[in-house]
């Protein structure tokens, strides 16, 4: 098994976290979602407002996952761009990740946490509602892309 390590992003990561999100989306989600776009200066602006992570597998980047605050309301953190590279997919290194942000928001005392699933990923729904995440029908996701199908949002309460 290899050696798992997770780090919080800096701006230095941006480059990395771009990359890796441009390549865990390759041949996984639609064409039209705008993590295939990703660039450093993105991910540099979510940096300076919320945080990451960047998960290590024998020292190789593996996957990484953000958060920003939910607009108005600092006490919601909303969930962004988990992925984890295919080579390592399929063994359970994605609940490290989640694990590492629920962690991170209990500690910063953040009251809610909020995700976006796509519609055309609803696997993903089983995965998250494991972590206690809800369905939240009457949310909207605040990064969704217009030129998508809404997607699925979920939340989980940590207080």
């Amino acid at each position: 098994m290899p050696d798992l390590t997770i780090r919080e992003a800096g701006q230095a990561d941006a480059a990395l976290i771009a990359d890796l999100t441009r390549q865990c989306w390759a041949n996984k989600v639609a064409s039209s979602s705008s993590g295939h776009r990703e660039n450093a200066e993105q991910v540099e602006t979510e940096l300076a407002h919320g945080g990451g992570f960047i998960m290590y597998l024998d020292d190789v980047p593996a996957g990484s996952v953000r958060w920003l605050p939910v607009d108005m309301d600092a006490s919601i953190w909303e969930m962004r761009r988990m992925g984890v590279l295919p080579a390592f997919r399929g063994q359970g290194y994605s609940e490290h990740l989640l694990e590492a942000v629920i962690l991170a928001a209990q500690t910063a005392g953040i009251e809610e946490l909020r995700l976006g699933v796509r519609i055309d990923q609803p696997r993903l729904l089983d995965l998250y509602a494991a972590y206690e995440f809800e369905l939240a029908p009457e949310l909207d996701y605040a990064h969704a892309n217009p030129a998508e199908p809404k997607p699925y949002v979920m939340r989980r309460f940590l207080r």
